[in-house]
């Protein structure tokens, strides 16, 4: 016979992952998907029922290679990429509404965000069949985050065709129907459209921290053929417009995993009794998950702002890609970790989700440019690209754009973490103040810099603010 357990919160479960999130609802009507907010609940409401089981089941079942070509991926996984490709996270779209539902389906699961994101990135490069699924892959051991190093060879064989030769390291979601490849032509590294077929090999399934659902791969290419994208030798120019479209994804789906993480501790703090009261009724504690709250608010309206701008086309968008980019995706572990201690032990045990959602969470600042990456971006994006400066400051209120000048007048390569950080922060700050709840923005201003979780100054509303994040 089963032992009744008293003070045992019930699992999380059965409830609308947008309703719930209202900083999320909030930015979807003001950043112009009103008119689908509609379909956006529906799809929040159909997410918090069954498939937070799948995703559960995904990750401990991960994909299995049979011989060189085949991924066994587990049903729940399949069903979990079906309810993606049915909202149209892999389609051209609305940015803002694509947004809402990509992070929502990210709460319940992010490894099959990682082939919606880049087939969805993939139509903005190449015409895509419909149905299928599009990867990439640049990455080769010895070069790593310098492609210009890569050495897969392409050989001409007339009309824009080459057949490929040569070995990739890292291939995400391998069993897609083709992939954009970087490969060094005779006149130079090109990109080239490759179906999966003969000559295409996979050598083995990556062991991973996280996103363990998710197949990667080390591949071998013998011969596969592949179309000409762009011009020859510009291949970089050719790829990089995908890649800008899934950095968008990454900053979406670490402010995603925030929200998760702070929904899953506000759930459990309001409904766990510690020396006579809830623990989400206790100062100390109230203070730490108000300040998760903050942060994972201000992650939501700056990713939801950015969709905005590559809807728009705005040339705030180049910049604040990557500043984004780098700050959301730097802060999703912190969030995450702090999240699974209000938890307790509990937190530690992989019933409780947290686990999954810490492992999960270092990997968006990795994927698509680490942090480095992307801070070098931004300094050539400001050298090179200054009407793209002049939008991002534009973006900010007055004494956000004077912290963010000074911190250019400054700017070199050494000091590239600082000045990406200052404008990340001044921006999330920024809009805050104008779109967010007020509360919030007060307590976002009022935070120390460098301080841990939980150092809120006194007389901040910090119950409203976690009632205002509780799910």
């Amino acid at each position: 016979m089963a032992i009744q357990v008293a003070n045992q919160p019930p699992p999380l479960r059965d409830y609308n992952l947008v309703a719930a999130n209202v900083p999320l609802l909030e930015a979807l009507r003001r950043e112009g998907g009103a008119s689908a907010e509609d379909d956006v609940l529906a799809f929040g409401a159909e997410l918090g029922g069954e498939p937070l089981e799948w995703g559960r089941l995904a990750n401990e079942h991960p994909p299995v290679l049979h011989g060189h070509d085949h991924v066994e991926f587990h049903p729940a996984w399949h069903s979990l990429l079906e309810l993606g490709l049915r909202a149209g996270l892999a389609q051209p779209g609305p940015h803002i509404v694509r947004a809402a539902k990509f992070m929502a389906l990210t709460q319940v699961e992010a490894g099959v965000g990682c082939p919606l994101s880049m087939t969805h990135a993939a139509h903005s490069v190449v015409h895509v069949p419909e149905g299928w699924l599009v990867g990439m892959s640049m990455t080769e051991k010895q070069g790593g985050s310098d492609v210009r190093a890569n050495e897969m060879e392409a050989r001409p064989a007339g009309e824009g065709e080459a057949t490929l030769h040569g070995e990739k390291w890292f291939c995400s979601a391998p069993m897609s129907d083709a992939f954009l490849i970087l490969a060094q032509a005779p006149g130079g590294l090109s990109c080239y459209f490759v179906p999966r077929g003969d000559g295409f090999v996979i050598e083995k399934l990556k062991d991973k921290l996280g996103n363990r659902s998710n197949a990667s791969s080390e591949i071998r290419l013998d011969g596969a053929r592949g179309r000409l994208v762009g011009e020859e030798g510009r291949g970089i120019p050719a790829i990089i417009e995908m890649v800008v479209h899934t950095r968008l994804d990454c900053v979406l789906g670490s402010a995603a995993l925030m929200r998760e993480a702070v929904a899953q501790a506000t759930h459990w703090c309001t409904h766990r009794v510690v020396f006579g009261k809830p623990l989400v009724d206790q100062p100390l504690m109230q203070n730490v998950l108000a300040d998760l709250c903050v942060e994972s608010e201000a992650a939501t309206i700056g990713a939801l702002r950015l969709a905005r701008a590559f809807d728009e086309d705005d040339e705030f968008r180049r910049i604040g890609t990557a500043v984004l980019k780098y700050w959301v995706c730097k802060r999703a572990p912190a969030v995450v970790g702090e999240a699974l201690e209000c938890l307790g032990g509990n937190g530690f045990v992989e019933d409780s989700g947290l686990p999954r959602l810490y492992r999960e969470s270092p990997l968006n600042a990795i994927w698509e440019g680490s942090s480095n990456v992307q801070c070098l971006d931004v300094l050539r994006a400001l050298r090179r690209e200054p009407a793209s400066a002049a939008a991002f400051i534009a973006e900010l209120e007055e004494r956000d754009q004077t912290r963010v000048e000074q911190a250019l007048a400054a700017a070199d390569e050494e000091g590239a973490r600082r000045l990406v950080e200052t404008m990340a922060v001044a921006l999330q700050a920024t809009l805050l103040d104008r779109h967010g709840d007020p509360a919030v923005a007060a307590a976002f201003r009022a935070r120390e810099r460098f301080g841990a979780f939980g150092t809120l100054s006194a007389g901040l509303p910090l119950a409203a603010i976690v009632e205002r994040h509780r799910p």
